[in-house]
């Protein structure tokens, strides 16, 4: 009796190749899914570029006044082709930034017209695209020292800078 009454069970899957499309689908859309909820909670928090700019400038003005630098102030003082080499060559041997190349007597001339007061004041406080060299790992005198090599090597007759007292 029971053989009359069953009917022949049948579902939306008829193929092998429907089943593997179906068991493909049912990994894949939750996975995009997924990640499209996770762009759509997290867009809401990613910074604008005001809030960037605003935040570079904050930290620009609460930035630290001054730093302490401790130095042996009985060290050997350095020799000017030393402190070439350790500060100098690497605008003035390649010429970056205009830099006048070291040995370039063209280029030397009129910055030796000006003086050594004027060329040790430009590398203290800095020129054109040079910055600054003053306060850094060298002291004035050691800098002083490397404006008299660079220079003499440029065609000029400067002395060495005197030493100063201890």
């Amino acid at each position: 009796m029971s053989d009359q009454h069953e009917e022949a069970h049948t579902g939306p899957v008829k193929t092998p190749m429907q089943f593997l499309s179906v068991v493909f689908l049912s990994f894949v859309v939750p996975i995009f899914v997924i990640i499209g909820l996770v762009y759509y909670v997290t867009a809401g928090h990613k910074p604008s570029a005001t809030d960037i700019h605003a935040a570079q400038t904050t930290a620009a003005h609460i930035q630290k006044v001054g730093a302490l630098q401790v130095k042996d102030a009985n060290r050997p003082a350095k020799a000017g082709e030393e402190v070439f080499k350790a500060q100098c060559a690497a605008c003035h041997v390649s010429g970056a930034a205009g830099a006048p190349k070291l040995g370039d007597k063209a280029a030397w001339a009129p910055r030796i017209k000006t003086g050594y007061p004027a060329l040790l004041n430009s590398a203290l406080k800095g020129k054109n695209a040079m910055g600054a060299q003053a306060g850094g790992e060298h002291d004035d005198y050691e800098l002083g020292r490397a404006v008299v090599y660079m220079a003499n090597a440029g065609g000029a007759k400067f002395p060495e800078p005197a030493a100063p007292a201890k």
